[in-house]
């Protein structure tokens, strides 16, 4: 069997004539499976459209909404539409930025049609990670700067979260409440004790209710405690304030296990949505290659101009 050399841009390659089967086989060429300046190209086109779909849902989303009862969508259907849109958004924009990628890469030619299929769906995929990775940074730099300047206009320190030291330190400290009851007028005004308004109670009574999530329970002793100091700020019994903080807890434990589960379904979807995203982009990618080898003439809206 006769061996035919193929040279390509100075490397070489022996094949035999039994395993061309019709069609030339090109070497390997270092730094030439991915076409940068195509993938680049895509994920701009991605980025643009997602912007230009997301901008005309938002104002679709405001005008069917409303602040007054009964007027517009409720609120679980809004989310609902709204994440079936993000879904759409990721598909098209995801799609139209991986055909872009797929369409104007350099093609090899000698390839069989399954490399030239599996490269191009590639140059998809690295357009949608491309783009999702531009998009966490824009989207993280945009939040960070909101917060940042936020926090400058209002003067008001970034809240660092809940230590073990800061409960520590408010049960050390926390004063006795029948002593923190108002003495008598006859009483020197030195010696009557001060209740501390809700700006003071409001940081301990938040760092005692998040201890107790965590936890799962409320402890006798912040019980007690929380139950006095309702009963001295409300002026209800003993027995009728301990109620309340039971009650208060239970619709605090239940808040948080309602923003967890919508945190955890938001997770999911969030996934689910950018699975689409990148199945799109390399759909739209391999069906870009196609029409670039097919040389198909594109038709958008039944006009074969689509700009």
């Amino acid at each position: 069997m006769s061996t035919t050399t193929i040279v390509a841009e100075g490397a070489s390659l022996q094949v035999s004539e039994g395993s061309l089967h019709g069609s030339l086989a090109e070497p390997h060429l270092p730094g030439h499976y991915l076409s940068w300046g195509a993938i680049i190209a895509g994920a701009l086109c991605a980025a643009a459209i997602s912007l230009v779909l997301f901008t005309f849902g938002s104002a679709i989303g405001l005008s069917a909404v409303s602040p007054w009862p009964h007027v517009g969508l409720s609120p679980t259907v809004a989310l609902v539409i709204a994440a079936l849109w993000a879904a759409i958004v990721q598909v098209v924009g995801f799609a139209a930025g991986g055909y872009v990628a797929g369409r104007v890469r350099n093609g090899w030619g000698g390839v069989v049609q399954q490399e030239r299929r599996f490269r191009d769906g590639m140059h998809g995929l690295v357009v949608w990670a491309l783009g999702i990775l531009a998009g966490a940074a824009i989207a993280a730099s945009a939040a960070g700067g909101l917060i940042h300047s936020g926090v400058q206009t209002a003067a008001v320190p970034v809240p660092q979260g809940t230590a073990p030291a800061d409960y520590a330190f408010d049960y050390l400290m926390r004063p006795a409440a029948n002593e923190a009851t108002a003495a008598p007028a006859a009483q020197p005004q030195s010696v009557v004790l001060r209740l501390p308004n809700l700006q003071e109670l409001q940081p301990a009574v938040v760092r005692i209710f998040n201890a107790a999530l965590l936890s799962g329970s409320l402890p006798a002793a912040d019980r007690s405690y929380l139950a006095t100091l309702v009963s001295m700020r409300t002026g209800i019994s003993q027995a009728d304030a301990e109620k309340r903080v039971d009650e208060a807890f239970q619709q605090a434990r239940a808040a948080a296990d309602k923003t967890r589960k919508a945190m955890v379904l938001a997770g999911f979807l969030a996934a689910a949505t950018l699975a689409i995203g990148c199945a799109a982009a390399c759909a739209g990618a391999t069906a870009g290659g196609r029409h670039r080898d097919e040389q198909t003439e594109v038709q958008l809206f039944g006009t074969k101009r689509f700009w």
